[in-house]
């Protein structure tokens, strides 16, 4: 399937007639001047009406309709810039998406009350026996965040390990100040909370002092609570928090791209059955989502690409 953009082109033709002076010879010239400017002015409105004929089957061309989504708050940021994009490429097709969490996504997704299930982690097996499946993406990094007061820029795994499951409580146990550690995490059901748990091997077993719904919110709370540290999207990190190293390592998309950052995780768009299966509309935009300028549109915001 193709994606064109449709350019209305339009032909003027400009033609300079030279006469006689008089007689008859004038009356001849001045008659056969105006058969030519017949002649000419036919062809070009049949050009014309070519052009707009073609154009027109340009435009019916473009596969037409609407799409929903829903999901994960860590993939707001990327979604809405590819509607964006999208728009611009297939105005023809109305994509809407709703932030909910990468749980509540996939549930709906495998309820068939939206096309596209939005997950910031890898789908579990229960939901791929429910008819979900795994369409990545992208690859998004995960960033531990602290309070810009906060002196400890550098956070082992073990360390960030026994941070949160309770065993190290204060800052001042890893060379900062006396301070105690606030933890900070998602809500059950989010993708990045799943992604996070999953990749430190502490499942059930983290000491949150507060849970909250949103990456947003994860962002302003450690920004505002001294002591305070969370994780978010990489992607959407600002400068009211500073994110921390890990085992020395920065979180950056290159540190990403060389397997060096340890933690990283799948941005999903889960469907009901396969691709193939789906709507022409939803098809359409997979193959936006995987083309080149999809691909652009996930590294301008701070993801890795994929094939």
């Amino acid at each position: 399937m193709k994606f064109k953009k449709v350019v209305a082109l339009a032909t003027v033709m400009a033609m300079t007639m030279s006469m006689a002076a008089c007689g008859s010879s004038s009356s001849s010239t001045s008659s056969t001047s105006s058969g030519s400017e017949s002649s000419s002015s036919s062809e070009t409105v049949a050009e014309t009406e070519s052009t707009e004929e073609a154009s027109a089957s340009e435009d019916t061309a473009l596969v037409s309709g609407k799409m929903s989504m829903s999901g994960s708050t860590s993939m707001e940021k990327y979604v809405s810039a590819l509607i964006e994009t999208y728009a611009e490429i297939n105005p023809n097709i109305t994509v809407t998406a709703e932030y909910v969490g990468s749980g509540a996504g996939i549930e709906q997704v495998i309820a068939g009350s939206v096309d596209i299930g939005n997950s910031s982690r890898n789908l579990k097996d229960a939901e791929v026996e429910s008819g979900a499946v795994e369409n990545i993406v992208a690859i998004d990094g995960i960033a531990v965040v602290v309070n810009p007061a906060n002196t400890v820029d550098d956070l082992t795994q073990e360390e960030l390990i026994s941070i949160y499951t309770g065993e190290i409580t204060n800052w001042s146990e890893l060379g900062g100040s006396d301070t105690p550690i606030v933890v900070i995490g998602r809500e059950a059901g989010s993708g990045t909370r799943g992604a996070f748990e999953e990749l430190l091997g502490i499942e059930d077993a983290c000491a949150y002092a507060s849970e909250l719904d949103s990456t947003g919110a994860v962002i302003a709370t450690v920004a505002a609570t001294e002591g305070a540290i969370g994780y978010a999207s990489l992607d959407s990190i600002n400068d009211t928090v500073i994110a921390v190293k890990l085992d020395g390592v920065e979180a950056t998309e290159e540190n990403i791209v060389a397997r060096e950052y340890f933690l990283c995780s799948p941005f999903v768009m889960a469907t009901n059955g396969e691709i193939s299966e789906q709507s022409d509309a939803v098809q359409a935009w997979f193959e936006f989502v995987y083309s080149d300028e999809g691909k652009t549109v996930a590294q301008e915001v701070g993801l890795i690409s994929v094939d």
